[in-house]
């Protein structure tokens, strides 16, 4: 079994190569990544069994990706400085959203004046300290690049958080219509649409929340929201049958039953809602199956 894996490691290394090559990218990072990794566990290899492994042995996985990575034409090959920005951004992203506030301070100090730092900063800002603060970071983040749906998105993220959906949906709606794919984006504005409590928003916000759902049918808080929405548009049938969809998709298959079982009774039966129900009231897992 171990061999098997080992191989299927192995062929995924070279399919990365083959991929890298294809883009016409250079697999030098991922070489010197596996470099890196490779000398970090040269004392540890003393005491390694190489039959159970699930992986190469780093020092193997290396050699045999090095001759592979620099017969690539594209061995010195650098990134573009757009998509270079790009990556630079979705790490700033992800250290202000998971690190602490003096951790982001020291990674990305105020003398970085570059926009992945003052992307960071931003969000490490609204995360921890007041809302105008961090505020006018995000604008100024919108006026560097107004066509980063992003940004906007960060933004009407921190009025949400901050108890202001109204103010959160335009720079949401804004964004969601600049995005190229945005369905985790059109989730949160149709969060905001349903915080509102404006009941003028409701049948917008069921129809985004409905469109974001269909491309992420695995989103638990997008059924969530779903069935907030119908539930103050009083639809309790469908309220219910989202509700059940939401924790089918949190893996509860035990909730979701029971509250696809109570949407049964709201929909006409054999009705395209009842025929939803009936299939999460019916669910058995695999395993179950298996039992039986």
């Amino acid at each position: 079994m171990f061999s098997y894996m080992r191989a299927q490691e192995d062929q995924a290394d070279r399919a990365a190569v083959k991929f890298l090559t294809a883009t016409g990218q250079s697999a030098k990072g991922m070489h010197e990544t596996f470099k890196r990794l490779a000398d970090q566990l040269l004392y540890q290899n003393r005491y390694i069994n190489p039959y159970m492994q699930s992986h190469p042995m780093p020092s193997e996985r290396v050699a045999a990706l090095e001759g592979m990575a620099k017969a690539s034409p594209y061995w010195d090959h650098k990134d573009s400085p757009a998509l270079q920005l790009r990556h630079d951004l979705v790490r700033a992203k992800l250290y202000g959203f998971l690190e602490r506030a003096d951790q982001v301070a020291r990674r990305y100090p105020p003398s970085d004046t570059s926009l992945p730092a003052r992307y960071a900063r931003a969000i490490a800002s609204y995360r921890f300290s007041e809302a105008r603060g961090a505020l006018a970071q995000i604008d100024s983040l919108i006026q560097a690049q107004p066509q980063n749906p992003y940004f906007y998105e960060l933004k009407g993220q921190a009025l949400l958080e901050a108890g202001r959906p109204a103010d959160a949906v335009a720079p949401l709606r804004h964004a969601a219509q600049i995005a190229p794919n945005p369905a985790l984006i059109q989730i949160m504005l149709g969060q905001a649409l349903v915080a509102t409590r404006d009941r003028g928003r409701l049948d917008e916000a069921v129809s985004i929340l409905q469109a974001a759902v269909n491309r992420e049918p695995e989103s638990p808080e997008g059924y969530s929201q779903l069935a907030m929405a119908y539930g103050q548009k009083n639809d309790l049938a469908r309220a219910d049958l989202a509700s059940a969809q939401a924790a089918f998709a949190r893996g509860d298959v035990k909730t979701a039953r029971e509250i696809a079982t109570r949407a049964k009774t709201r929909f006409p039966v054999g009705s395209p809602g009842w025929v939803k129900a009936d299939d999460l009231a019916s669910y058995k897992p695999p395993q179950s199956a298996w039992r039986n």
